[in-house]
């Protein structure tokens, strides 16, 4: 787009920036001169677009006033069919994927979320209406309908203070309009120009907006500059470039009509003009074209969700086993494990695809290192449990699933996205183990968290006095030990149970301390190699340090500790913790040299 829009647009970045750089510098210079997340080498490689080098083949106008309501927009998101274009071939992220791809990433990085909203009411009295779009449909709006989204909540300011300094600075003393803006987590692009002066003064000068106004930046890159990543016309020769739709004429005159016809709200223009493009742009340079079968790969990613099945079936497992544990129901013990098998399938199934679309093991970014330690976990899990015949190995395995796959599949987990890894991820084998060793451990210790779990609860909340304890053993049926014994109104099924628990987390924890101190040595010997020296007191490399050592006293005071179960299961539960801090909020929260991690 070009014209007054464009110009106001540019302002705003421009002006964004300046605001950014500064304090980058100045967080740099706390780190004694270092870059604040590292060495060179240590991001992941990120797209760089140049909307104002690329005109935009949708829209070329000057900007107008908005003819098009919320109601009219909704309707007309119903009546288009962009299907055809989902599988185009599309340069995104240093790597061929589908249009459909491009899109969803391009939403998300905008909006914050996975589609765009808005919320209207139908009369100025009437209820307030959501009106939800799919992000293919949003990704093709914002490129020939630009216009209509300047004063729309679709800018993403996730830092919660930058957001609120900027809605009171733009409706000063009217609360009522404030707090409307605050619920909806995104601001108009508008509310940004108006507020320059702002972000490039009070804002500028406290540090602890840098991550909030480099967020911000990038998602209001993305949409001002949104038609620069239309990148669909193969190279010519293998290895080449791909290249814009606006630099081919025929192409180019196409997308203008779909624009014009798009701005009509001509459904039927649309979705005619849309199979033309869809059949022609495969056509060109087809020879280095994606493959088809690539691409339907990946529509069937992109379909899944990242997968809500799995983690779906490793609740409802979790549920079951629980059920069949305290009950011993053999039924929904094989329906538990049934389920778990269902949900370890999936897992398996998504984390193959990402290695065959990423063309690389997919477990290089926090999204991927979830799904790749928390596949190991319940692996390892489901073995021991045919293994050993205990059936709260299949519980730690769908908890440990279940957790991880929701989390990294609902929480907006860095690393969603199928890109390139971190140069430095591509080194050296010492790192490759190094990592993955690491990761399976944090796995391992998140299924002694779920195992020392259940250890608690039986042993708070069994009851103590003499009973029938039935276990559903896998594979074997029900196992049923008799209560009575030696000692009168003791409960011996209950006291074999918390044996039989304890013995489990032991497995689990010794395993985890040993392969946690491999991996820990692992990475010492690849940081002299890389970086040449053994240890730098990295926050990373502390705290996963304290992390171990949380496990070696776990070893050491059962020696001691009068009730060794207890004692492990409680300090395995602090031990979780450390390692959730050593993997989350270390790389989120503090500078480092493992911001890949």
């Amino acid at each position: 787009m070009s014209g007054l829009t464009s110009n106001l647009l540019r302002t705003i970045a421009a002006a964004l920036l300046l605001a950014a750089l500064p304090a980058r510098a100045a967080a740099q210079d706390e780190q004694s001169g270092s870059p604040a997340r590292g060495p060179a080498g240590n991001a992941h490689p990120t797209e760089t677009f140049h909307g104002d080098q690329i005109t935009n083949p949708l829209d070329n106008r000057q900007r107008g006033p908005v003819q098009t309501t919320p109601l009219e927009k909704h309707a007309f998101s119903k009546q288009v069919d962009l299907g055809p274009l989902a599988r185009l071939a599309v340069m995104h992220n240093s790597r061929p994927a589908v249009l459909d791809t491009l899109a969803r990433d391009t939403i998300r990085r905008i909006t914050g979320r996975g589609n765009y909203q808005d919320f209207v009411r139908a009369t100025s009295s009437g209820p307030v209406k959501k009106l939800s779009y799919d992000p293919f449909f949003t990704f093709f709006d914002l490129m020939a309908d630009k216009d209509y989204y300047f004063d729309k909540p679709i800018i993403s300011v996730e830092y919660l203070p930058m957001r609120r300094g900027l809605v009171e600075a733009e409706f000063p003393g009217d609360v009522a309009e404030q707090e409307r803006w605050m619920m909806a987590t995104r601001l108009a692009p508008e509310i940004l120009l108006h507020q320059v002066d702002l972000i490039n003064g009070a804002f500028m000068a406290d540090l602890t907006f840098e991550r909030g106004r480099s967020q911000m930046l990038l998602s209001f890159n993305r949409f001002r500059d949104l038609h620069a990543s239309l990148l669909l016309i193969a190279p010519a020769v293998e290895g080449g470039d791909w290249r814009h739709v606006s630099l081919d004429p025929d192409l180019n005159a196409q997308f203008g009509r779909l624009g014009e016809a798009w701005r009509k709200r001509d459904a039927g223009a649309v979705n005619s003009l849309v199979k033309e493009i869809a059949a022609a742009i495969p056509t060109m340079n087809a020879e280095h074209y994606l493959p088809a079968w690539r691409g339907q790969l990946e529509m069937l990613y992109n379909g899944g969700n990242n997968f809500i099945f799995g983690y779906t079936f490793y609740f409802l497992a979790l549920v079951a086993l629980l059920v069949a544990f305290g009950t011993g129901r053999l039924g929904l013990h094989r329906l538990g494990v049934g389920l778990l098998l269902l949900g370890l399938s999936v897992h398996v199934l998504g984390f193959a695809i990402r290695w065959l679309l990423a063309e690389r093991i997919p477990i290089q970014n926090q999204f991927e290192s979830m799904w790749g330690l928390s596949l190991g976990a319940c692996l390892f899990a489901t073995i021991l449990m045919f293994a050993r015949r205990q059936p709260i190995f299949g519980v730690a395995a769908a908890g440990v699933g279940f957790l991880a796959l929701m989390a990294a599949t609902l929480k907006g987990i860095p690393g969603a996205e199928i890109g390139r890894e971190a140069a430095i991820l591509n080194t050296s084998y010492i790192l490759f183990y190094h990592v993955n060793i690491v990761l399976f451990s944090y796995g391992l210790i998140a299924l002694g968290f779920i195992v020392s779990s259940v250890y608690l609860l039986v042993y708070y909340f069994a009851g103590r006095s003499a009973a029938t304890v039935q276990v559903a053993a896998a594979g074997v049926g029900t196992i049923t030990i008799g209560a009575g014994g030696p000692e009168p109104g003791v409960n011996v099924g209950r006291r074999r149970l918390l044996s039989d628990l304890d013995h489990a987390q032991m497995v689990i924890l010794q395993l985890a301390f040993w392969i946690l101190g491999v991996g820990i040595l692992l990475g010492a010997w690849w940081a002299d190699h890389s970086w040449g020296r053994w240890w730098a007191f990295d926050p990373k490399e502390t705290w996963a340090l304290i992390t171990w050592i949380v496990y070696l006293i776990v070893i050491h005071t059962r020696f001691a500790a009068p009730n060794r179960g207890l004692t492990t299961a409680w300090l395995s539960l602090v031990g979780f913790f450390i390692m959730l801090w050593t993997y989350f909020g270390v790389n989120l929260l503090l500078p480092g040299l493992h911001a890949y991690a």
